[in-house]
């Protein structure tokens, strides 16, 4: 498998605020701990040091929601070193996808694996873990109920409500069915399955049947899992509870900041003046008004942060120094950098996780054929149909034409002192233009009808990279390739995914 790279800026896929972060841009740097780089987790470290974590609550929790699972020697030694002082963890996590749902789900891990092994070596004093938060209280089913494999998409039927990691798993087994009608029987399908069959058993609910399922894949490389919805975890949260619910404490500050990166770029995640959630009856609805403290302290469990302090709830419980994530939760993590400092917690680096287009050597062949660079196919598909149309016949483009007929009315401009005269010439100008942009459509046009079968060739494969004109990891699940490689997949990822280099991947696959 042969790597290339793109900026992310080039992908035409990310946000502004993305691509700044990524570039380190100054204006970002009140709302960061610190940039993304090698050199400074020495002063991440220290900061997290000074923060009283309390380890042996934190590695009682984890070794009782990892009964019954059969956790590797790696995990059992991790979860022994969180005990230490110089022990510290990189984060991820997600919502519970189904059978570990779209592509980046497992490429928020690979790139927390490959941090931790690139800070072991550059910090051998230490202990690094990685780290997977369970997102299990979320309730928007709809989010995690399917998977595309093979462009089919598998769903999930339940009448079940409230926090997902909460839901049993009845129903499931008809979705285990169909995927192995799908996958065949080859070896690496049956070593799927029998992963798939040990993660989803009847008597586990999908918090557990994920926990197990991200073991299986990851428990060779220590990686940990862990549960926020935990009555003893959720001791630690008492008293932001009690500041968000009944004095509403964090609005103004996080609002403060929203307003601020608003001026810049799109809004961030909308602050509310209470930012919990109670769960109740099989549901999880959203705080509107006050709570006695005593109930807040009897039952912190009923209470869960939404997606602004969730944040806070992880950094208060773990001694993490460093936290991967998307673009989106990358942008509402910058907002909370003065709640950090308000509650005198240490604020993680972020680090945007890796993302990945995998192009196979049949399609990567095809592309060549037609003269053209995967780069090629980050852009819009009618410059990618007019770039081979271009290639492939006399006709050339009319830009530079385009170019050279404003230099003449900009000379015939300097020659005219009369502003109405001028304003004439413009709009001769702009008609120009417009008619010569139109008439080079129209050749396009026809160069295409000619090259019918290669159009359709680069629809196909626009779409397989893009489908549905999003990236391939929002919609791709990791099965095929899982069937295609085995475990070598995500060996691979593992050793290429590196957070800390700050470009797109892609990844050509050797068939």
């Amino acid at each position: 498998m042969k790597t290339q790279k793109i900026s992310y800026k080039d992908t035409n896929q990310f946000n502004q605020l993305i691509i700044d972060y990524v570039n380190h841009d100054k204006a970002l740097s009140n709302y960061v701990s610190e940039f993304p780089n090698i050199d400074n987790f020495s002063h991440q470290i220290r900061k997290k040091s000074a923060d009283n974590i309390d380890r042996d609550l934190l590695v009682d929790v984890i070794k009782n929601q990892n009964k019954g699972v059969d956790l590797s020697k790696e995990s059992e030694v991790n979860i022994e070193l969180l005990k230490e002082a110089n022990t510290f963890t990189v984060t991820t996590g997600h919502q519970l996808c189904l059978f570990a749902g779209p592509l980046y789900f497992i490429y928020k891990i690979a790139s927390a694996i490959n941090l931790v092994n690139s800070l072991k070596k550059k910090y051998p004093q230490y202990n690094f873990l990685p780290l997977f938060w369970l997102a299990s209280e979320d309730h928007d089913f709809e989010e995690i109920n399917s998977i595309t494999l093979f462009n089919k998409e598998i769903s999930w039927k339940t009448n079940q409500k409230g926090p997902v990691g909460r839901m049993s798993l009845e129903g499931l087994d008809l979705l285990l069915e169909k995927i192995g009608d799908l996958i065949g029987h080859e070896s690496n399908s049956e070593e799927l399955l029998a992963i798939f069959r040990k993660s989803y058993k009847k008597e586990y609910n999908l918090s557990m049947a994920t926990r197990v399922l991200v073991n299986e894949l990851f428990g060779s490389y220590g990686l940990l899992v862990i549960d926020g919805d935990d009555s003893l975890l959720k001791q630690k949260l008492i008293n932001i509870i009690d500041e968000d619910v009944n004095y509403n404490k964090f609005h103004d500050i996080i609002k403060n900041s929203s307003d601020k990166l608003s001026v810049k770029y799109h809004a961030q995640a909308y602050v509310r003046p209470i930012n919990f959630f109670k769960i109740s009856d099989g549901e999880r609805v959203r705080v509107k008004e006050k709570v006695e403290k005593e109930f807040i302290q009897e039952n912190p469990d009923l209470f869960s942060p939404n997606v602004l302090l969730r944040p806070i709830y992880q950094e208060l419980i773990l001694p993490n120094i460093a936290y991967i994530g998307g673009g989106s939760e990358i942008s509402y993590w910058l907002q909370l950098h003065d709640v950090f400092d308000e509650i005198a917690i240490s604020m993680p680096m972020l680090l945007l996780r890796n993302s990945v287009i995998n192009i196979d050597t049949k399609q990567s062949k095809r592309v060549k054929s037609l003269g053209l660079d995967i780069l090629d196919f980050f852009q819009d598909i009618d410059q990618i149909n007019k770039k081979y149309i271009l290639n492939s016949s006399s006709h050339s483009s009319f830009d530079n034409e385009l170019i050279d007929l404003g230099k003449i009315f900009a000379s015939f401009s300097e020659k005219i002192e009369d502003p109405s005269l001028i304003a004439s010439l413009d709009a001769i100008n702009k008609k120009t233009t417009n008619s010569l942009n139109l008439l080079e459509k129209k050749l396009i046009r026809n160069l295409k009808l000619k090259h019918e079968n290669k159009i359709i060739q680069i629809k196909k494969i626009k779409e397989a990279l893009f489908p549905d004109n999003k990236l391939q990891e929002r919609h791709d699940s990791f099965i095929p390739l899982y069937l295609r490689y085995g475990d070598n997949f995500i060996k691979k990822l593992i050793s290429i995914l590196d957070p800390l280099d700050p470009n797109f991947v892609i990844l050509n696959l050797e068939n």
